[in-house]
């Protein structure tokens, strides 16, 4: 029976000051270092909603690189295709949260990691599918490499000739696509993508990956302003489907940025069958995002929001496009309550969530 559900690519050390710190207040000093990376994230949030998972990547062979996969396996996500490697190293993130009007700071030193040099033949793709049913990508990590972005459309062709789904996540990140010389980052981002969303069959991103790796607005929105016009989504998921033909669904999540604190949070799913938009959440008849007020950490957010997508598509909502939209806004927005990239939210608690339980009044 087909039923486990793969992701592919980089998994990083990810260093971060304690209480909201600059790297300047904290350094030299202490540093807590935890795992994470898209799909990685992706995957944990499956296995802890209860589906079977595999995780495939490439490490470098020492101790560290160890923890690091012991950090995914005991979850339960089968780490057994993860390949071992005498090139590369480790890739590593630094994260500064911020806080009220002061936004969370990013840097990376990924250059030269295991992944970004092993080629896709490296992996044994015939067995990594032969039991699954879905595989989740990220454009993350066809931005490291040349080697990585053919590793990874190699990947999602292999998927989808075993008649597996394919979902990814535009997620464009401007620092990371430099590999080609005289190319800058949007048009790379743009050529690269187009070839891999030839076999992807559920697109997810927000406003600013579609125009970034698309071409694609909606309308005059400004995603800066913290006010969007949601009526403008429909006809962007349109336009995707319009160069995309054999895309079913088209994901985008909506994020009001009122501060590095406070976010309304929700998202839109386009069934490209019928044409139908459906948003989340909902009261009574209206859109009314869910306001996130004290945010803990939004690393992992929209990996979060995959994985409850992934989950509903592929599982229990799959013939009920808005209930699995809306496992996957709650199953989003618990995750902006926890430390860390990993969402450690069960689905008691996202059901929960999604059928309206918002208070957060002590369990006893």
């Amino acid at each position: 029976m087909k039923d486990v559900i793969v992701s592919y690519g980089e998994i990083m050390g990810r260093f971060s000051p304690d209480n909201n710190r600059r790297f300047r207040q904290t350094m030299p000093g202490n540093l807590n270092v935890t795992f994470a990376g898209a799909e990685s994230s992706v995957v944990v949030s499956l296995q802890l909603l209860g589906c079977q998972t595999r995780y495939v990547t490439a490490l470098p062979k020492h101790s560290i690189a160890d923890a690091c996969e012991d950090s995914v396996r005991r979850f339960g996500v089968d780490t057994s295709y993860i390949l071992r490697t005498d090139k590369g190293r480790l890739g590593l993130y630094f994260m500064e949260t911020g806080a009220n009007q002061r936004p969370s700071q990013v840097i990376y030193d990924r250059a030269d990691s295991s992944v970004s040099l092993t080629p896709g033949d490296s992996y044994d793709w015939k067995n990594i599918f032969a039991d699954a049913k879905w595989f989740h990508i990220s454009g993350i990590t066809q931005a490291i490499s040349r080697e990585a972005a053919e590793a990874s459309i190699l990947a999602a062709r292999h998927a989808k000739d075993a008649g597996v789904t394919v979902s990814c996540d535009l997620n464009f990140r401007k620092k990371l696509w430099n590999w080609e010389a005289g190319t800058n980052s949007r048009d790379l981002a743009e050529k690269t993508m187009r070839r891999l969303l030839k076999y992807v069959d559920v697109v997810i991103g927000n406003e600013e990956d579609a125009h970034d790796v698309l071409g694609i607005q909606a309308g005059d929105t400004d995603v800066e302003a913290g006010d969007l016009d949601i009526n403008r989504y429909p006809d962007v998921a349109r336009q995707i489907q319009q160069q995309f033909s054999h895309v079913s669904h088209v994901a985008i999540t909506l994020r009001e940025s009122i501060s590095a604190n406070h976010n309304n949070w929700g998202a839109m799913l386009y069934t490209c069958k019928d044409g139908s938009a459906h948003f989340a959440p909902m009261d009574g008849d209206g859109y009314k995002p869910y306001e996130i007020r004290n945010i803990v950490d939004r690393l992992g957010g929209g990996d979060s929001f995959s994985a409850g997508l992934i989950y509903g598509l592929s599982g229990e909502f799959k013939d009920s496009p808005g209930d699995a939209l809306e496992f996957a806004v709650a199953s989003s927005c618990l995750c902006h309550s926890i430390e860390g990239d990993f969402n450690y939210s069960s689905y008691e608690e996202v059901t929960a969530l999604k059928n309206g339980s918002t208070t957060g009044r002590v369990k006893r």
